[in-house]
């Protein structure tokens, strides 16, 4: 691990990870650690940020950047996300990097005071300033000049929603398309030291989608958030997404809804309609591969698809009998489906097997027995729930053991509430303990996705 600094920032550049037994893809990891500014117009939280690069790709495309939410826990696991094997695939389809923010908040507060996380989740407080910085940090040491000059695909969750809102009217030109889930900037405006932003016109003209949980719903009624003065007496995700997307919508914006009918305020399994759409925004709105000109691409609305607000069902834009100013927007046919199902059961389902893994490599460890480790790479359709062990053909074990799945499917990367890895991450490793000094046996492996499909078995290796 090299250790470079620049300024009062410390760049680790993180290698290839070895054969001890891979806990994630295979790539460059690049990591940034910002102390705490005392100066009134800068960040006054510290950060570290994480960009990992797939192997292979010669120039990056874009980033996705994966913030997390408000609080002490939502930083701890936020720092996980540029390590998760699904978002991992995504990014890798695209030539993008993955990025991660750690903001190292010192309480639960959603506040201006000190240690507080809206120090941060309002961009114009410095996280801006100091996200531009890091982009342009990680591309000197990446060797990739064009990170600081790429257009983003931003995911935030709850806080990271409304930064990912903010951030997006204060650079138009640079966003592919936003994902909030629980969280968008007009959720705020009841705090009176968060001032109201300019959306510029352009902002229309990119793809967004609003995810409260159902859960989420104020228990007493309240008045309809129609406008965006209305959300200014207003608390709470859900009528916070509400009122974004009406107020976008109203102006002819291309965003949509999608309640996720199975949760409150956790992410549950809402990346499985997060990342199609963004693969689906990434395939349009990309400059072509090789092109000098970083100029996104704008949306191809002729393929759009319409739903009522609050309603199940999607048609093509032409055959819509709605009011299309009201309706909520979809890109394609594809994703129009997929969030049919996620509205109606909160996930999504999938008939593609995951790709095989890769990099079979087979040690004799003595009295342990053998050692098996791999790589491999998530089914962007529905990740990784867990890997067979095949000793000459027939089943050998299981990986995990028993599922893990407190928040959303199991997965071989078990999920927290904010849709990023638990720690400690899993190893694809798995010793065979019943393996016998002597013995020569072939051993393969073969990937799950989370809906239990699986892959065809990798090629098969021994000791050598």
């Amino acid at each position: 691990m090299n250790k470079l600094r620049f300024g009062n920032s410390l760049v680790l550049v993180l290698g290839l990870i070895s054969f001890a037994g891979r806990t994630h893809g295979a790539g460059q990891y690049l990591k940034i650690d910002y102390p705490a500014s005392t100066a009134a117009n800068e960040l006054q939280v510290a950060v570290t940020y994480t960009l990992w690069i797939p192997d292979g790709v010669r120039t990056i495309r874009g980033i996705i950047v994966h913030q997390h939410g408000a609080g002490t826990t939502a930083s701890i696991e936020g720092s996980t996300a540029a390590l998760d094997l699904h978002w991992q695939a995504l990014a890798k389809k695209w030539d993008c990097a993955l990025w991660a923010s750690s903001y190292h908040v010192q309480n639960e507060k959603i506040d201006t005071s000190p240690g507080a996380s809206e120090l941060w989740f309002d961009p114009r407080n410095g996280s801006e300033k100091t996200f531009l910085k890091a982009l342009g940090e990680f591309a000197s040491q990446a060797g990739h000049p064009e990170i600081d000059k790429v257009p983003w695909a931003l995911w935030g969750h709850s806080g990271g929603g409304i930064w990912a809102d903010v951030m997006t009217a204060l650079h138009p030109d640079r966003v592919v398309a936003v994902w909030m889930r629980s969280g968008s900037s007009l959720m705020f405006l009841s705090h009176p030291e968060f001032t109201d932003h300019e959306v510029p016109a352009s902002v229309y003209g990119i793809p967004m989608m609003t995810n409260p949980g159902v859960k989420e719903k104020p228990k007493q009624p309240l008045p309809d958030p129609d406008t965006r003065t209305a959300a200014e007496k207003m608390k709470g995700p859900w009528l916070g997404n509400i009122a974004t997307f009406k107020a976008y919508r109203a102006h002819g914006g291309l965003i949509g809804f999608a309640p996720d009918p199975l949760t409150g305020h956790e992410c549950g399994d809402s990346r499985y309609l997060a990342i199609p759409f963004l693969d689906a925004c990434l395939a349009m709105r990309l400059p072509d591969k090789g092109s000098k000109d970083q100029t996104l691409k704008p949306m191809d609305t002729s393929k759009a698809w319409l739903a009522p607000l609050f309603g199940d069902e999607a048609k093509p834009a032409a055959d819509f009998k709605g009011n299309p100013a009201e309706a909520v927007w979809l890109p394609n046919e594809a994703v129009a489906k997929a969030w049919m199902e996620y509205v109606k059961t909160g996930s999504t389902s999938d008939t593609t097997p995951p790709p095989a893994p890769f990099h079979v490599h087979v040690s004799a460890k003595g009295e342990q027995g053998t050692e098996i480790v791999w790589s491999a790479e998530a089914d962007v359709e529905s990740g990784i729930g867990g890997f067979i062990v095949l000793r000459d053909g027939q089943e050998l074990a299981k990986l995990p053991e028993k599922p893990v799945g407190k928040f959303g499917r199991p997965l071989f990367q078990s999920m927290t509430y904010h849709d990023t890895p638990s720690q400690p991450l899993p190893q694809m490793r798995y010793v065979d303990k019943s393996a016998k000094a002597g013995e020569k046996h072939g051993y393969s492996i073969v990937s799950v996705n989370s809906v239990g499909l699986k892959s065809l078995p990798s090629v098969a290796a021994s000791v050598q």
